[in-house]
């Protein structure tokens, strides 16, 4: 099968397509024929190899080669004693602890984050749900505990995490700002969010607001920063794993009422996630944005284009 592996820690070239052999599904697998990948933030983080991505995955060069949480596709081989899923069904989850999706082939376990994918979904829309809102969910639902009527403002809300942040948030019955780009100001509000600041217009830890819940989506701000605009009891949430906020968690575990959050929210999921977030997208309360697709043999470019900063919602990979 084609494959693109990882040749080392460093820019974007070290990607190269390469045949590698189609894994065979051991006795609980699924093997899933992949249609469509992603790429976002955190895979440009492992590619660059920060001190803490060699400590956990491997030195010298990733020990998983093969890139890619997010996929969707085909299941069409089943271990002898996979009893969830048959050849045929089409699905689309998470394989957060070994990666792989960015490939033609991934075999997984049957109890790994999978969910059927919707007939009126497409499979680029269904890894789109995959690279965002599995994160969104987690840091709102499960670890802010958000309330109906609480107030939150979502910092990156036009990002892959965040704008499914705006909508799930919504959907739990919260007052939501957002913010983002002037480029992305229609979008957010288009989502769901009542409010949207523009960051290169006002600066929200300056504006006097107070928030119940502020979730910084592509970890630009601190809880120093933030901590003024928290009510007493309020909780500042980053997606993005620094010692800066490891030393938050402790402190404010300690000290005070108002708390710094951060969790592995990849390794959290489960299919009970995968198959609430596809009931929200089959009833209308989430919706994709496809920002732009790049096909397998193109992957550096891709992750070129998120290295930027600036994509609207997902960056997708096709493989058809």
């Amino acid at each position: 099968m084609r494959a693109m592996i990882c040749t080392g820690y460093g820019s974007p070239d070290v990607f190269q397509l390469q045949e590698v052999d189609t894994p065979i599904p051991k006795d609980h697998e699924v093997r899933i024929k992949i249609h469509a990948a992603s790429v976002g933030p955190s895979d440009c983080t492992f590619r660059k190899g920060s001190p803490i991505v060699k400590l956990v995955y491997g030195l010298k060069r990733p020990r998983n080669a093969i890139f890619g949480t997010e996929l969707s596709g085909e299941i069409d081989a089943v271990g002898n004693k996979v009893t969830r899923y048959n050849v045929g069904d089409q699905v689309f989850g998470l394989s957060a602890k070994t990666f792989g999706a960015q490939a033609e082939y991934k075999c997984l376990h049957e109890d790994t984050p999978l969910a059927i994918k919707p007939a009126a979904m497409s499979y680029e829309e269904a890894v789109a749900v995959c690279d965002g809102a599995p994160t969104a969910l987690t840091f709102l639902r499960d670890k802010a505990k958000l309330q109906r009527g609480q107030r939150i403002l979502i910092n990156g809300a036009s990002g892959a995490v965040g704008i499914y942040a705006v909508q799930i948030a919504k959907y739990l019955g919260s007052e939501v700002t957002g913010v983002c780009s002037t480029a992305n100001v229609e979008l957010v509000k288009s989502h769901g969010a009542d409010q949207v600041i523009d960051y290169t217009q006002e600066d929200f830890t300056q504006n006097g607001q107070i928030y119940d819940v502020i979730f910084d989506a592509v970890g630009k701000r601190t809880f120093s920063q933030c901590k003024g605009s928290l009510t007493q009891s309020g909780v500042y949430l980053s997606t993005v794993l620094s010692f800066s906020v490891l030393l938050d968690m402790l402190l404010t575990a300690a000290l005070g009422n108002k708390r710094a959050i951060f969790v592995t929210a990849g390794l959290m999921q489960n299919q009970a996630n995968m198959i609430f977030l596809s009931e929200l997208y089959e009833s209308g309360k989430i919706k994709t944005v496809i920002d732009r697709r790049y096909p397998l043999e193109q992957l550096a470019e891709a992750h070129r284009y998120v290295e930027k900063g600036h994509k609207k919602g997902n960056v997708v990979i096709t493989l058809e």
